[in-house]
């Protein structure tokens, strides 16, 4: 029984402390900030998260009311912001931001949402064009599995020992 409780602590020792933490990058910030309506167009798009990004796995999409994708250059990364700069500027109409970006401790963020521009001097957006596929995955940790493990092996943990202190109480008598 004691080397059946010596591998359950060691099994512990070594699983639980690698699984993940439960702190999730969130957008804590952007510009354009949501539901902004801008009177002149942005030339870029920020993101910025409550943890730093890993610049390997950060997709910002900007398209348009018809969902076609404007051109954009590559994010560019610094710590928790990832940005895009938009080439050329968009002319009225309204767009979606879409992200899906992993911080380096391997939580994924995504989500979406919207901004318009009402620049007198612009045109409208252009309101036909296929539509824009969804941000690619990221390769991001499958955390789920991990925390089910955590909790299997802490579970199987507690039950050894109980087990073994029913077995102690047992002997003592």
């Amino acid at each position: 029984m004691r080397k059946l409780m010596l591998t359950f602590a060691a099994f512990a020792a070594v699983l639980l402390p690698g699984s993940p933490a439960w702190a999730h990058a969130e957008l804590i910030a952007s510009t354009p900030v949501r539901d902004a309506t801008l009177a002149q167009a942005p030339t870029a798009v920020t993101v910025t998260f409550s943890e730093r990004l890993n610049p390997e796995f950060a997709t910002i999409v900007v398209s348009d009311s018809a969902r076609r994708r404007l051109a954009a250059s590559a994010p560019v990364v610094d710590a928790g912001s990832g940005t895009v700069t938009l080439s050329p500027p968009p002319g009225n109409g309204t767009y979606t931001v879409a992200y899906r970006v992993v911080s380096v401790d391997g939580h994924t963020a995504q989500g979406s949402y919207t901004f318009t521009v009402a620049d007198p001097a612009l045109p409208a957006a252009p309101t036909t064009g296929p539509p824009v596929a969804a941000p690619a995955g990221s390769g991001g940790l499958p955390t789920g599995p991990l925390i089910g493990l955590g909790v299997f092996v802490a579970a199987i943990t507690l039950l050894g020992y109980v087990s073994w202190r029913r077995h102690r109480r047992g002997e003592s008598q």
